[in-house]
């Protein structure tokens, strides 16, 4: 399993109104299935965003799980960043690659 930081932008207000809730429970059912550790708003940056941190087996993997997001459903991400992460201190640390024995 790997560690995945997604950040995403979503330009349209209307759009983001109409959606919200259906992504909201999409999140829900990722955390619950145990691909997704945190999701939530990033702040601070004059237009909305939001950070994901995903547990999956690739980069294909969250790509998908981006892809079926109805967000990415209805065109509303406009940037869109995934890149692996290795939590090497602080809450995930147990999870980093250096815990893991051979």
């Amino acid at each position: 399993m790997a560690f995945f930081l997604v950040t995403m932008t979503h330009p349209d207000g209307d759009g983001w109104g109409q959606h919200v809730i259906s992504h909201v429970n999409y999140l829900r059912c990722l955390i619950d299935a145990g691909l997704i550790r945190a999701s939530g708003p990033v702040t601070g940056l004059g237009k909305r965003a939001g950070f994901i941190i995903a547990t999956v087996d690739s980069r294909e993997a969250v790509e998908r799980l981006v892809a079926e997001d109805p967000f990415a459903v209805e065109g509303l991400i406009d940037d869109l960043t995934i890149v692996e992460w290795d939590p090497l201190f602080g809450a995930f640390a147990e999870d980093a690659s250096r815990t893991k024995t051979a």
